[in-house]
């Protein structure tokens, strides 16, 4: 059976704010029935790095996510920036969190996840960038109080066994590359 994609038969942005963009849409679905009322949020693409340090300790990030209302433990990672390529907002976003200054080479492609693909569209990409230190002052916005956390790869591959890095996209981008170079985990 080949799936089809619902066809949009119109769209009207709803957004209660420029940071929380949600669109109304009236669809037809693959049966032909129309369904007038299903709400998307298009929160759009994310840039992931896995930094891997020298002394091969995986650099973490521990902040506060308000719309959790907790304290969570995850790699570093951003919205893509307008007019910045996905590698180029992953250095930022490197940078800006965990104080981190590398080159574009340095980023190997993990892949693409995607947490809640019913209702958000919001596509993470990961990278892996290896033999970074840090150096350079993180560069905070407003919202963010950021701790680096070190972590041997062992350890942190502990902490997703247990539940203490439990954040979805940072949990693939982890174990992806764990799939992939098994060696960085030894």
């Amino acid at each position: 059976m080949i799936m089809k994609k619902w066809e949009i038969l119109s769209e009207k942005d709803v957004s209660p704010s420029k940071w929380f963009p949600i669109k109304h849409h009236t669809v037809r679905l693959a049966s032909g029935v129309e369904v007038d009322d299903y709400f998307i949020s298009p929160m759009g693409d994310v840039a992931m790095v896995l930094p891997i340090t020298k002394d091969n300790q995986i650099v973490l990030i521990q902040q506060y996510k308000h719309g959790l209302g907790d304290v969570i433990i995850e790699i570093p990672a951003g919205f893509q920036q307008e007019g910045k390529s996905l590698k180029a907002s992953a250095l930022a976003e490197l940078e800006e969190e965990a104080g981190i200054i590398t080159t574009e080479d340095n980023l190997i492609y993990i892949g693409k996840f995607c947490n809640c693909p019913t209702k958000i569209y919001n596509v993470a990409h990961g990278f892996l960038a290896k033999n970074v230190e840090i150096n350079t002052t993180q560069k905070l916005e407003i919202t963010e109080e950021i701790e680096v956390i070190l972590k041997s790869p062992k350890e942190v591959i502990e902490m997703v066994k247990n539940g203490q890095l439990w954040v979805g996209d940072s949990v693939s981008v982890i174990m992806k590359a764990y799939l992939m170079f098994p060696e960085l985990f030894e």
